[in-house]
């Protein structure tokens, strides 16, 4: 008797922070995530009240869930939103700016700047030409995307491990974009 071929069992999702080896499978099924999250969470237009709503509910979730996290939203130079909830430290302002900078640069989250590295078979960070004392290729920054115009400003977390820090920002933009209907 003839056995149908095993079906592989599901790879988990890929995580970044790990140091156990994964599929590459995991890794593309990731990057193409981000790349619909990249599609869809996208506003008709964005300004400070936006910012407002977005900053309010990212800390409405944090302190809801204890969360230690640092929250920035800015337009290039210009703050729109910050806070710190209880356990952000210091060194979480640190990362913001670097992530924050990273997403600018690349238009594009700094989770999906560190996955396109390692899909291409190495870290971005194992490049000479780029400074991780002014970038960080790690989750937790979203570039602000208006539909028809691009990236106008960035939302950033800072304070879970990075895959965490880019899903919070993700779930928030998700309500902010379905309870507006944009």
């Amino acid at each position: 008797m003839t056995h149908p071929p095993a079906t592989p069992a599901s790879s988990p999702e890929y995580d970044p922070d790990s140091k156990e080896p994964q599929s590459q499978e995991s890794l593309a099924a990731l990057i193409g995530r981000i790349l619909t999250e990249m599609d869809a969470l996208q506003f008709v237009s964005f300004g400070k009240d936006d910012a407002l709503d977005l900053g309010l509910l990212l800390v409405e979730l944090g302190r809801k869930r204890s969360l230690p996290i640092a929250i920035d939203i800015s337009k290039v130079e210009q703050v729109l939103f910050h806070a710190a909830l209880d356990g952000a430290t210091p060194d979480n302002e640190i990362w913001i700016k670097a992530k924050k900078r990273t997403a600018l640069r690349y238009e594009v989250p700094s989770l999906l700047v560190g996955l396109r590295a390692r899909a291409a078979g190495g870290r971005i960070e194992d490049n000479a030409w780029f400074d991780q004392s002014v970038f960080a290729a790690h989750g937790g920054a979203f570039p602000i995307y208006v539909r028809g115009t691009g990236a106008v400003a960035t939302v950033t977390v800072s304070g879970l491990p990075q895959k965490a820090d880019h899903e919070l920002v993700v779930e928030a933009l998700s309500e902010i974009l379905g309870r507006t209907g944009r």
